[in-house]
């Protein structure tokens, strides 16, 4: 599989819909795909599912996206912030929708996606309000809860550099939940700072292979 190396951000996001879930990497800002998120905020979508680490930092990234009203609900693990103002104001509004979800539950529940499985069942949430509604289930006399997959039909990631049939390699913390989003989404659109020939990169360097990723964009 080779991915389509783009010219602009703006080619890179061309095509995503409205009401589309979109998958967009960062732990906060480290590893958020900045200028593909502005690119999407020219394109125009609107009434988008984002799922995210957090809910948006300042005014740049994710929370420009928010505050232009384009987003109908975040599902994420880390809302609420010194920083995250502009969420928190659409949240308290009743403009937004939250779904809140443990961190571990939420790299599993799109690598379950990534893996085909329908879903599994995880202790954490139980005998909180994250559970209800929920099934669960005692095993080996312990209660857990059923979980079902997050799949995108976008994901946005950030990553350090790529080689032209889209092969993907990051840089430190940067990585976070890239890898996970790329096995999870219907097209993996991946911006990076740099853009190799094909053999430049060491394969053991190599964490997200070409076959995930449709689309890359050096910014």
């Amino acid at each position: 599989m080779t991915a389509t190396i783009c010219d602009s951000a703006a080619a890179a996001v061309e095509g995503i819909a409205d009401g589309s879930t979109v998958l967009v990497g960062g732990f906060g800002m480290a590893g958020m795909p900045v200028e593909l998120i502005d690119a999407l905020i020219e394109q125009g979508a609107t009434d988008l599912t984002v799922v995210s680490n957090n809910a948006g930092n300042g005014d740049t990234g994710l929370a420009a996206l928010l505050a232009k009203g384009r987003v109908r609900k975040m599902v994420c693990s880390f809302p609420r912030q010194s920083d995250s103002w502009v969420f928190d104001g659409l949240y308290r509004e009743g403009r937004i929708e939250l779904e809140v979800v443990p961190q571990g539950n939420l790299a599993e529940r799109m690598r379950a996606a990534g893996a085909g499985i329908g879903a599994f069942f995880c202790p954490t949430g139980v005998g909180t309000p994250l559970a209800e509604g929920k099934e669960t289930r005692e095993i080996d006399g312990r209660t857990y809860v059923l979980e079902f997959p997050i799949k995108g039909d976008v994901a946005l990631i950030g990553a350090y550099r790529s080689d032209r049939m889209g092969n993907l390699v990051y840089r430190k913390t940067a990585r976070n939940f890239g890898p996970v989003m790329a096995t999870a989404a219907t097209t993996v659109v991946a911006q990076v700072r740099e853009v190799v020939e094909t053999g430049a990169l060491d394969p053991e360097t190599v964490v997200t292979p070409s076959i995930y990723v449709d689309r890359v964009v050096q910014v």
